[in-house]
């Protein structure tokens, strides 16, 4: 007889799997005021259903009722999937983060403190009106010769590289303005690791009012100067007579920590952005004390020869430039991260044709990357290695394996790949056919009339 999933998950850690228990998910329905009849497709086998289709690389809705082992149709599972409230995938996946938090406190810390990678990325959906007008899709394509484009961010706790939250945003969405929905996550003391998309002053003002640190790339229009004692642009009138102040950094310099490291203080800027209320702007700081940092990158086959950081942590006795080096270099791990789930699991292209549908599916996504990641950390418990060398790829395998019975196997162990470098290129070619430039009714109706024409 196959299992369920909580009840693979209960080998793992017993409260995870209450996150996915048939109590938990009708109290959830009742408390929400869902009604429902009693029949085949309930709430809960709708939920194992739609956990075993994103298992299996997000199968056809007609697939699910033969992987539940039910006379129904596909028809009759989506309706059922459709009929769902929003809320109750998003109290799963709430509830399923909330129970991962004792795998996230126990995990090894960076010089004591949890560091979380926070990121965008995107997902292509269908071409319907609704997702198109709430999405959106790229300029440069025509209407109706593109899907619309979900803005998605991400955030990733760095040790353990389990998903604490994902959410959509239409497409010209910049990232700042989407973070400000991952900070309930973090707790003071913990750092952030980010690329220089969100660094601003905005940003890293709002954490060091939480407590929370930073380690950002800086911002490419951010002037740096190492140079002691240089000048620099006041925020405001009265400017220095007699001076070119272009080119200047607009931070003043403080302290000299090394070479390439300094304490320098950042102004808040006199223009507030159009997503900022005005009660925010008013309540952050005039001033903030941040350290900025350049180091060279050696590696072969990267790009980038130089990085400069900005960050809240100041004292280089307790945080040298080396380990700031470093763990900004393992930031890289939140692009294998999104590799695993829009490439390994499939998000990269959603189906469901409504806004409902589409956050549904994505709360889906975010409950089984997790579950692969418990597998993950369970395995590389057992084996005594690394989690980050254990196979998601394998990971995957097993949990989709896993009902038949049976504890859980080896997984595949990575061999040790420091340093390994590959180039971002396709060796297979695609289908020589060309773009679609025009709708598909107009090229359709082209290709009739050119079949009727004698």
């Amino acid at each position: 007889m196959k299992r369920s999933i909580e009840d693979i998950v209960m080998q793992f850690k017993h409260d995870v799997g209450r996150a996915l228990a048939p109590e938990f998910i009708v109290a959830v329905c009742q408390a929400l005021g869902h009604v429902w009849r009693d029949r085949q497709l309930g709430p809960v086998a709708t939920i194992q259903g739609f956990l075993l289709q994103i298992l299996h690389g997000n199968t056809a809705c007609s697939e699910v009722p033969r992987l539940l082992g039910m006379a129904v149709s596909g028809e009759a599972y989506g309706q059922a999937r459709k009929r769902l409230p929003l809320e109750l995938f998003q109290r799963v996946l709430s509830e399923l983060c909330s129970r991962l938090h004792g795998y996230v406190s126990d995990a090894d810390k960076w010089l004591g403190h949890r560091v979380w990678v926070i990121d965008g990325s995107s997902c292509s959906t269908p071409d319907v009106p609704a997702l198109q007008q709430a999405f959106g899709q790229p300029p440069n394509q025509a209407p109706g010769c593109g899907f619309p484009v979900a803005h998605l961010m991400a955030l990733f706790h760095m040790q353990t590289g389990m998903l604490l939250r994902i959410a959509a945003a239409p497409m010209r969405t910049h990232d700042q303005t989407q973070a400000r929905r991952m900070h309930d996550e973090f707790s003071p003391g913990d750092v952030v690791l980010a690329d220089r998309g969100f660094c601003s002053f905005w940003h890293l003002a709002q954490l060091h009012q939480a407590g929370v640190h930073a380690v950002f790339r800086i911002h490419q229009s951010q002037i740096v100067s190492f140079r002691k004692g240089r000048m620099h642009h006041p925020p405001s009138p009265p400017f220095p007579k007699r001076h070119d102040l272009r080119g200047l950094p607009t931070t003043r310099w403080v302290r000299r920590l090394g070479r390439h490291d300094q304490i320098v203080e950042y102004h808040k800027p006199s223009r507030r952005p159009g997503w900022m209320s005005l009660e925010l702007y008013e309540s952050l700081p005039d001033k903030l004390m941040l350290r900025e940092l350049r180091y060279a990158v050696e590696m072969r086959g990267v790009r980038t020869r130089e990085i400069t950081l900005v960050t809240t942590l100041l004292e280089s006795t307790a945080y040298s430039a080396e380990d700031l080096a470093a763990l900004y270099g393992r930031r890289w791990e939140v692009e294998t991260n999104l590799r695993h789930l829009k490439q390994t699991l499939g998000m990269d292209i959603l189906h469901t044709k409504t806004l409902d549908g589409i956050h549904k599916e994505l709360a889906m996504f975010a409950i089984v990357y997790n579950l692969v990641r418990l597998v993950m950390l369970e395995s590389a418990r057992r084996q005594g290695v690394a989690p980050e060398r254990i196979s998601f790829a394998d990971a995957l395998r097993w949990l989709r394996a896993a009902g038949r019975g049976g504890e859980l196997a080896r997984i595949r162990v990575n061999p040790e790949r420091p340093g390994r470098i590959e180039p971002r290129a396709l060796k297979r070619r695609p289908k020589r056919f060309p773009l679609l430039n025009k709708p598909r009714s107009q090229l359709k109706q082209l290709i009739e009339s050119q079949r009727l024409t004698p």
